[in-house]
């Protein structure tokens, strides 16, 4: 049977505790959400080449963590008459995509959608879990060898670390995205974390945190992911998730990667 856009986007709302939020990011950023779902493409961000993929594969539908248009809020007064954001609204336009955000009820899923798929890929979702099940008790090993998981499982060749390579660890901080410097000094603190995982972080901030931890002679080490490195394995959980709840549309996951070279 035929669902409008909106039907989807009900349906995954009602699986979300405490949701519907009176104010939150997660809303339509453009398009028309009563049409018919021809197909439902998930992401980490719509970028324009995400979007030229969606259309080919026949999908009207763009579910991403991130936003669309450059500000948390897809406020879009500011970009004025940018060729960039111009070029972009009108290719939606032009081919009737509807662009929905799944940010804040994703991380409000029980547990984090985002970080269920994360620990998925990394083969850790068996793990104990403590401290509100962003702390993971991995088996005893180093830096490097989690490194070294990191770089085979998510795909990236290049990872930035604050912290001894040789150094034991044990509890793993998920601290994915980007939850800003204040939040991750005070996950090191009380948590006790050996490593953090994190999208972004706050050079000044958290860096220098970790540097003068080292210098006092604790054992910390930060290690930076890139944003879409460290979620994107959420989106493409959120197929697994979604699928089964309208099995007669196509839902295909689109992976963005990291959009930073080192050269």
């Amino acid at each position: 049977m035929a669902k409008a856009i909106q039907e989807v986007i009900n349906l995954m709302i009602a699986e979300i505790p405490n949701a519907p939020l009176e104010d939150s990011v997660d809303t339509f950023k453009c398009g028309d959400p009563n049409q018919e779902v021809s197909g439902i493409v998930t992401t980490f961000t719509a970028t324009l080449d995400v979007l030229r993929q969606a259309v080919a594969l026949g999908a009207n539908l763009i579910i991403t963590h991130e936003p669309t248009f450059y500000d948390h809020r897809d406020n879009t007064d500011w970009l004025g008459d940018d060729p960039v954001y111009a070029a972009k609204r009108t290719f939606i336009e032009e081919h009737k995509l509807t662009i929905w955000r799944f940010h804040d009820y994703w991380h409000m899923h029980e547990p984090d959608g985002i970080q269920v798929g994360v620990e998925k890929v990394l083969g850790w979702e068996n793990y104990q879990h403590t401290d509100n099940r962003y702390v993971i008790h991995i088996p005893p090993t180093t830096v490097a060898h989690v490194i070294e998981q990191l770089k085979q499982k998510l795909g990236t060749s290049t990872i930035r670390i604050i912290g001894d390579l040789d150094m034991p660890c044990q509890r793993i901080g998920m601290l994915l995205g980007s939850i800003g410097g204040d939040n991750q000094i005070k996950a090191f603190h009380l948590a006790n974390l050996d490593v953090a995982l994190c999208g972004e972080t706050t050079e000044w901030q958290t860096g220098e945190y970790i540097r003068d931890a080292i210098a006092a002679g604790q054992k910390k080490a930060l290690i930076i992911l890139g944003h879409a490195t460290s979620e994107e394995a959420g989106m493409q959980y959120l197929v697994d998730w979604l699928q089964p709840k309208i099995p007669e549309v196509k839902i295909t996951f689109i992976p963005v990667g990291d959009p930073i070279q080192v050269v």
